[in-house]
């Protein structure tokens, strides 16, 4: 059995103005910094035997305190980045609806062959981060992992652990600097813990882009 700690990276301006991110090198803003620090003192006196991180920097300068609370080096993968939107990348809801109506209305159907003008399929995206994980687990037999990623990603795991597939909007909450942690063990995945924000508790409350809300009532912004 591996241990894997999973984490999603901080706040991002992008975050709180509900924008489409994906490969955007974006940094995290003066909340996000903060909530990094902490989940690096929410580390303390844990042990773990690596540390990885997506590529992108608001990954990284999540990663960068609690590998240092570790005394481990972060190690990049590509593996753990967020879905590729392609074109509406740094777009938020209401540019897409004015801009690019049709790719919203597809985006709306939560299928997983669907993909952004440009951008990647939740089938493709899927496959790319459960072979990143498969990897880790790999390299870490029996030992405890630490993995700072992006909300779609900490999507793809919860499905594949709970059996929904790919299609339909996101069933779990998945908040910025939120602390989860699976078992990984004979090919299967048990949620240990997940969406803990204990830590966070005294920050702003946090931006929320619920998929379910805009699926129920046909996208409209008001839902968001």
């Amino acid at each position: 059995m591996t241990e894997l700690v999973l984490i999603r990276h901080g706040e991002t301006d992008m975050n709180r103005e509900l924008r489409f991110q994906g490969h955007l090198n974006v940094g995290l803003n003066a909340i996000g910094l903060e909530q990094a620090r902490r989940l690096a003192a929410r580390m303390a006196g844990e042990t773990a035997d690596a540390v990885y991180v997506s590529d992108l920097l608001r990954a990284q300068q999540t990663a960068q305190p609690i590998a240092g609370e570790l005394a481990l080096p972060p190690v990049a993968d590509e593996g753990l980045r967020e879905q590729h939107f392609g074109r509406v990348e740094g777009m938020c809801v209401a540019d897409i609806q004015r801009d690019m109506p049709e790719a919203w209305a597809g985006w709306l159907r939560f299928e997983e062959d669907f993909a952004m003008p440009e951008g990647e399929s939740t089938r493709a995206f899927h496959a790319r981060v459960m072979d990143a994980i498969r990897r880790v687990v790999a390299r870490h037999p029996k030992q405890r992992v630490v993995v700072v990623t992006h909300g779609g990603v900490l999507d793809m795991i919860y499905r594949t652990a709970r059996s929904l597939g790919l299609n339909g909007p996101r069933q779990s909450e998945i908040p910025n600097a939120g602390f989860n942690r699976i078992a990984v063990r004979d090919g299967g995945i048990d949620i240990l813990t997940w969406a803990c924000t204990q830590h966070l508790a005294d920050l702003p409350p946090q931006p929320v882009y619920d998929q379910k809300k805009y699926a129920a009532t046909d996208g409209k912004p008001s839902a968001a």
